[in-house]
């Protein structure tokens, strides 16, 4: 599925317009560490994290990642949101936690990958 379906079917707030949501999503990651997310994510994952500074963006584009989705209703500010655009990288928001949203995912047929 590309990360715009992904929104949609999710009902995810989309903060960076329509960059990146024709990317395939093959997966997905959750942690809030940046040093783990760049040992064990996989180019293609849908990133799941509370962390909304520019470093997100950082590490999603060096990973190659399809999307970072933002949990808990957190908002990255307007610097970050220009680098994500810049970078191609599709920022998206939700008020679902974490854990819940990670169900949801995996109910749609997205898994972790080691």
């Amino acid at each position: 599925m590309t990360v715009r379906e992904m929104a949609e079917k999710l009902d995810l707030d989309v903060l960076t317009g329509d960059v990146g949501l024709d990317r395939e999503v093959s997966g997905g990651y959750a942690s809030d560490l940046l040093s783990d997310v760049i040992a064990h994510a996989r180019a293609g994952d849908a990133w799941v994290t509370l962390q909304t500074h520019g470093n997100v963006v950082a590490v999603a584009s060096l990973k190659e990642l399809a999307a970072v989705i933002l949990v808990n209703g957190r908002k990255p500010d307007a610097e970050t949101l220009d680098k994500g655009r810049a970078e191609g990288v599709a920022l998206l928001g939700t008020l679902l936690p974490a854990f819940e949203l990670a169900g949801r995912l995996y109910e749609m047929g997205l898994r972790g990958r080691r």
